[in-house]
């Protein structure tokens, strides 16, 4: 087989080689021959793994990549494609959480509408399925505000507050980025006064989340010619 020096893939990938050393350590790729110099000689079929980590992670992830590509050098193709459909569920969930959240908005049509009927933190819990964990969370981080019930100080959440725990809840499984944390700042700083600007930032996270299924397909596309070169498929 074909030996190819680390330089020429890191120069293909357009990456370093030190991370393609990292990416051996961590065992997301098999191990590799040695000269007697004590250099690396990688194969294609390292190629062909570090071609998966490079078009798998952005729509995945480097923790879903790395352990899918663990799982094929176990041979384990269903347990990885298990993995695979488990991150794609998520992103098509996601896309039902930001439905939800512009028919929220649709419906905050005047004053009245925005400031109607507060609920518990517990039919908060119910109504978006975050647990009531999180919620206190974010509450502390300022994330999202609750109002307080005179008579038993019950924390209470308005339809507004709804519409900020669901745009939070589909950044939990989004890939970590600056965009993310760009997101994230968006939501807590927004004011329900300014119901433009949330609907724009809903429209944002739907692009995303169209935009990850594109990179994801591109993943997939490199994680099948990976499987077909590994004869796993």
């Amino acid at each position: 087989m074909k030996k190819i020096r680390p330089i020429d893939i890191a120069r293909k990938l357009r990456i370093s080689t030190s991370s393609l050393r990292s990416y051996e350590a961590r065992g997301i790729v098999p191990p590799t021959e040695r000269l007697s110099t004590g250099y690396r000689v990688y194969t294609e079929e390292h190629v062909a793994y570090f071609e998966c980590i490079v078009a798998m992670s952005p729509g995945f992830g480097m923790e879903i990549t790395s352990a899918v590509l663990k799982k094929l050098q176990l041979k384990q193709l269903d347990s990885a494609l298990w993995i695979i459909n488990r991150a794609q569920v998520a992103n098509y969930e996601n896309s039902i959480i930001i439905e939800k959240a512009i028919k929220y908005l649709e419906n905050m049509v005047d004053e009245q509408t925005k400031t109607e009927k507060c609920i518990t933190i517990g039919e908060a819990s119910i109504e978006t399925q975050v647990p009531t964990s999180t919620l206190r969370y974010w509450e502390k981080e300022g994330l999202i505000i609750s109002k307080r019930e005179e008579d038993n100080n019950y924390r209470l959440f308005d339809r507004f507050q709804i519409i900020k725990i669901l745009l939070m809840k589909t950044t939990q499984n989004a890939v970590y980025s600056h965009e993310v944390i760009k997101l994230k700042k968006a939501i807590k700083n927004l004011d329900v006064r300014d119901l433009q600007k949330s609907k724009n930032i809903v429209y944002d996270i739907q692009k995303n989340l169209s935009k990850r299924n594109q990179e994801q397909l591109h993943g997939l596309f490199y994680l099948y010619r990976l499987c077909k070169m590994i004869n796993l498929y």
